[in-house]
């Protein structure tokens, strides 16, 4: 004997996964939202003084390189953001992973692009 297939079930099976589907993507906008006010004061401030041991407190370079919107400019975000979280391999930029998220990182790679203020 072969299987029926329920109209009504599979349209409600249907109409589920594109229901979770949507959930999915509102859920990951959500978590990417940008930090909160008080959090980006704190991002700032980590940039300035945290990184800018390293790249110079005023970004243009130092033992690392310069963090500038025109040297950023072309490098895709995520490869920006991937060395934020993960580091080099072999140079002195430390893994910022587990005290930075990933939208925070993100956050902090619009920030080098547009020019951190002053």
């Amino acid at each position: 004997m072969l299987p029926t297939f329920d109209t009504e079930t599979g349209v409600k099976k249907f109409l589920a996964a594109g229901l979770g589907a949507i959930l999915a993507v509102m859920i990951v906008t959500v978590s990417s939202a940008a930090p909160t006010a008080g959090r980006q004061e704190e991002l700032v401030n980590l940039v300035k003084h945290d990184c800018g041991s390293c790249h110079g407190l005023t970004l243009k370079g130092g033992l690392g390189s310069a963090l500038l919107p025109k040297q950023l400019s072309e490098r895709p975000d995520e490869d920006l953001v991937a060395i934020i979280l993960e580091g080099l391999t072999d140079t002195p930029m430390p893994p910022w992973e587990g005290q930075l998220s990933e939208e925070e990182a993100a956050w902090i790679v619009q920030l080098l692009k547009k020019g951190v203020p002053e």
